[in-house]
């Protein structure tokens, strides 16, 4: 399910916007920002205390409305959340996850909220609201979530180990913000959510359609709907060295050489045989250490790791498309863009830029890089005659085929 095709006209105007950006991002003064540069902002505020910016996205107010959040969480690879709270016991909470239906949404209490994961996936108009955002790179972002909730609905006092950009969409909601958690925070026990018993509350504003609220990582907040309300999360996550850590060990399973035992130290009569001496530790050490230094998997791994969509099960099956199908349409208005359910990223490599897509590295024509490189930065290009050569259009067709680009036809 796709929401809205967005305007031709305004994805062109959102296009120039980022390119006259791109030339110094970090020293324009930002509308989004309250009209501070980003390097202020991030030298400032990021990941140390909130902003609150009144008016900031105003071309959020009516993308969306309440009825298309609860349609998309009826879709079957939509990841959703209907949080309850019991009428008799507000304290009482219930969460159900995808998939859901619509007898979910009958005989509902008075307070409840709908979570929609990944709504950047499947609307085109939400994923270009991510160019507001050009001062943060593209493989910190998590997703676009937005949030309903009548009168009184909330998910509760809590606090997230991720940056987040909540912008109002339609209704108002009430925030406050309080003291700083951590790992070692205490949560109120047997919940379905990770709830705060108190907050010391040291912000307490309501937010209005288009206005932004940027809340760092750690500080406890609590968001109530003042009246019918979206709102939506913008989330900017840092990868965990647990999953790293997993990913470079399937890498290393594929090696079968790592599976040969390796060379013994030079070994010496020990009085002691249920030891592991210091040098034999210390040789074991050093060996993983030194091969995790230079392993060539290790780069492969971390890569295949940033570039994996947290959603892949939005990522759409393409229809087939050979390379001499593209050319009928050259020239047409068509434009040449990142799927939005895709990530894409690059690293700049001594012999010109390596590219991982959706985990896997993608391999193309060097005449290619500059065009996909653009693609990756956020930029749409023209499918005109500048694309007509046979290796770009191999290259194209490729990456339609795997639903890492897409091209947006003309309005």
């Amino acid at each position: 399910m796709r929401i809205k095709a967005c305007n031709q006209n305004q994805l062109k105007g959102q296009y120039r916007s980022f390119v006259d950006l791109a030339f110094n991002p970090m020293s324009h003064a930002l509308d989004v920002l309250g009209g501070i540069t980003a390097e202020q902002f991030l030298t400032e505020y990021w990941q140390k205390k909130p902003l609150l910016v009144r008016n900031a996205l105003p071309e959020i107010i009516g993308l969306l409305e309440p009825d298309d959040v609860k349609e998309l969480a009826l879709e079957e690879d939509v990841s959703a959340r209907l949080i309850r709270q019991k009428n008799k016991d507000p304290n009482e909470w219930h969460v159900k996850s995808s998939p859901l239906t619509k007898g979910d949404f009958q005989k509902l209490p008075n307070l409840w909220t709908i979570l929609v994961q990944a709504v950047d996936h499947y609307s085109f108009d939400v994923a270009e609201l991510w160019k507001k955002f050009p001062f943060i790179p593209q493989w910190r972002r998590d997703d676009i979530m937005v949030s309903y909730a009548p009168k009184g609905g909330s998910v509760g006092k809590h606090f997230d180990f991720y940056d987040v950009f909540l912008v109002q969409g339609y209704g108002h909601r009430r925030w406050q913000l309080g003291q700083m958690c951590d790992e070692s925070t205490q949560f109120i026990p047997d919940q379905p959510l990770k709830l705060l018993a108190d907050m010391d509350v040291q912000f307490d504003e309501i937010l209005s359609p288009g206005d932004l609220l940027y809340v760092p990582p750690g500080l406890a907040h609590y968001g109530v709907a003042e009246d019918d309300c979206l709102t939506y999360s913008f989330g900017f996550r840092m990868p965990n060295l647990s999953e790293m850590i997993d990913q470079v060990s399937d890498k290393f399973a594929e090696n079968a050489l790592l599976k040969n035992p390796l060379v013994d130290v030079a070994r010496q009569q020990t009085a002691n045989i249920g030891e592991i001496n210091s040098t034999e530790f210390s040789y074991l050490k050093a060996e993983l250490l030194n091969y995790l230094s230079q392993a060539p998997e290790f780069d492969a791994a971390i890569m295949s790791y940033m570039s994996q969509s947290n959603y892949p099960n939005s990522i759409p099956e393409p229809d087939e498309i050979a390379a001499e199908d593209l050319i009928e349409i050259i020239g047409t208005g068509y434009q040449l863009m990142l799927e939005p359910a895709s990530k894409l990223l690059y690293r700049t490599q001594v012999d010109g830029l390596d590219f991982w897509a959706n985990g896997e590295n993608v391999c193309i024509s060097k005449s290619f890089e500059n065009q996909l490189k653009q693609i990756a930065d956020g930029q749409s290009i023209a499918f005109d005659e500048n694309l007509n050569q046979p290796e770009y259009l191999e290259d194209i067709a490729e990456l339609l085929n795997n639903a890492v680009v897409m091209l947006l036809p003309p309005n």
